[in-house]
């Protein structure tokens, strides 16, 4: 076995050295000025408000949800080897608006359409957020007719429009690293507080009444 010596104040980025330094601090030999060095080069200090939004910015959890032929794009981004949301943190996909916080909106909204798509949305977690795929989402695109909506922002608030007819995988992902910059740095991110929608939520309707 060979046996190599190195000073510890030199090439402090080495791993080796990294590992000795980490070896002294587990057996107490750290002291005076070389304990505060290694605890000040490896402390961060923040706060709550800031790793608070930096954990819902890298956790976001989009629910499975797609209208159109962008549906299909937006499918290549979950889990296909070249275009991977699970580098960012958001590859949990929920089928239950109930447990998710991120719809993306891939393909054109008819008029018969809106008012599902809304109840969806009133029913999932918040904060949350919406990303407008695609020229049809975005302002009905090609479809100037009776039939569509003309933009999604007609009936919900949209945080991101991605462009595109349709928009590639990649263009899909730029707009979700938009979206989490726009987490980190609003800590207002309630939907009522940011577009002053107060009461505009749609209750659940039963057949006995609404539940208490």
């Amino acid at each position: 076995m060979e046996v190599i010596r190195q000073p510890v104040g030199e090439a402090s980025d080495d791993l080796r050295v990294r590992q000795l330094r980490a070896r002294q601090l587990l057996k107490g030999e750290l002291e005076g000025k070389d304990l505060e060095e290694y605890v000040e080069s490896r402390v961060l200090t923040t706060t709550l408000e800031k790793a608070q939004n930096w954990g819902r910015g890298n956790s976001m959890f989009p629910l499975g949800f797609g209208l159109a032929c962008c549906a299909i794009e937006m499918i290549t981004i979950i889990g296909s080897p070249r275009n991977d949301i699970a580098r960012f943190g958001h590859e949990a996909v929920r089928a239950s608006p109930r447990q998710a916080d991120m719809m993306i909106l891939s393909g054109r909204v008819s008029v018969k359409m809106a008012p599902i798509v809304r109840r969806i949305y009133d029913q999932m977690l918040e904060p949350k957020w919406v990303i407008a795929m695609g020229a049809c989402s975005s302002s009905a695109g090609m479809f100037n007719n009776y039939a569509l909506v003309q933009g999604a922002d007609k009936f919900m608030p949209v945080d991101i429009y991605v462009p595109g007819c349709p928009p590639r995988p990649e263009a899909l992902i730029y707009g979700i690293n938009k979206l989490q910059k726009m987490i980190w740095d609003r800590p207002d991110l309630g939907w009522r507080e940011r577009y002053k929608a107060h009461g505009t939520e749609e209750p659940a309707r039963f057949p006995e009444g609404p539940v208490a």
